[in-house]
């Protein structure tokens, strides 16, 4: 199957974006509410009316420019970029998106708060205890 898209079968372009997608014709049918026949009729059109387009675009997750524009070189670029250093800087893929300082902290403070709940508690025992001695 080759996977070379002539510049304006828009079908060919919507197939080859589902397929990146990791995605299958049953899956954008369900998405659409159509079947999966639909979809396959819509992959086989050169053509296809604006409001189709903007409907496949969103079931997609796509723009209807990224659609109309798709080709395979762009995709090419576009992936290579993920490895080019110079264009994205160092990889950092340990990035947190909390402090985990003030996470630490927290559960300081947690520990704290339960220490003393466990330390009042043991007073009031003791208390209570106290209290049964004197009595007797």
């Amino acid at each position: 199957m080759s996977t070379v898209t002539k510049p304006y079968h828009i079908g060919r372009k919507i197939s080859r974006i589902r397929e990146l997608k990791d995605m299958k014709q049953e899956a954008l049918a369900d998405a659409l509410g159509i079947s999966q026949q639909t979809v396959s009729a819509i992959e086989n059109s050169e053509t296809i009316d604006d409001k189709k387009l903007l409907e496949v675009a969103k079931a997609l997750g796509v723009s209807v420019e990224a659609i109309k524009n798709f080709t395979e070189e762009n995709m090419v670029t576009y992936f290579n970029t993920f490895n080019d250093s110079t264009l994205n800087g160092p990889v950092n893929s340990n990035y947190c998106t909390f402090n985990p300082l003030d996470k630490l902290m927290e559960s300081v403070e947690e520990n704290k708060k339960l220490y003393e709940r466990l330390l009042q508690a043991e007073k009031d025992k003791i208390e209570y205890l106290e209290k049964l001695l004197q009595a007797k």
